[in-house]
């Protein structure tokens, strides 16, 4: 653990045993919810001590946004996001890349679907300085800049404001990722069928004619 990672002192804990707290943690919170979540269940589960749990976290809220800094970039490289510069010659079919990379690294390891369970969460911390907050301005971010990649390659429709297109890819997208990361198992589409069915709504909504 590092403070460069998850905002905490530079106080360390055996790597194993930080993976185990935080693997935990995400579990946790995405299961209660984070108003609910109890940081007792997570000490007890891990064999901690309170005494040395609070040595390494100080709150509710640093452990919530350390989940996030361990994970989240390894998410992402996970998912192998090329440049949006290079997304012009081949735009849907990268997307389609991008969505597949996402669904094999949540098949592989339970923590991605957690972690996307963890976005969305009621009354977790997003002010400016959180985590969660960075992690969603680099998504709305890259999509906006995808979204003007896509228009000069003439696979995005450019007949509405590019502002108002972006604000509805990212409202669609979130739609979209909420329902499949809260429904993951119990819904009757299989998980690729349906983000496939997703993606062609979303391209259905943005392709040029």
């Amino acid at each position: 653990m590092t403070e460069s990672r998850s905002d905490q002192p530079s106080r360390a804990m055996e790597p194993s045993q930080w993976d185990a707290l935080l693997r935990t943690a995400a579990r946790e919170f995405a299961e209660a919810g984070y108003p609910h979540a109890s940081l007792n269940r997570i000490i007890k589960s891990c064999g901690l001590s309170k005494s040395s749990f609070y040595y390494f976290v100080g709150s509710k809220a640093h452990l919530f946004d350390a989940v996030l800094a361990e994970f989240g970039p390894a998410l992402l490289e996970q998912l192998d996001v090329p440049a949006v510069d290079d997304l012009g010659p081949n735009f849907w079919s990268a997307i389609t890349g991008i969505v597949d990379r996402l669904l094999n690294a949540a098949g592989q390891d339970e923590i991605y679907l957690l972690l996307g369970r963890m976005w969305y969460l009621p009354g977790a911390p997003t002010s400016g300085a959180s985590t969660l907050q960075r992690h969603l301005s680099t998504v709305d971010r890259w999509l906006a800049q995808a979204l003007r990649a896509g228009r000069r390659a003439g696979a995005v429709r450019d007949d509405l404001p590019l502002e108002l297109q972006a604000r509805l890819l990212t409202a669609t997208v979130r739609v979209f990722d909420e329902w499949s990361v809260q429904h993951r198992g119990a819904e009757d589409i299989p998980a690729r069928e349906l983000a496939h069915a997703q993606l062609g709504a979303v391209r259905r909504l943005l392709e040029a004619p």
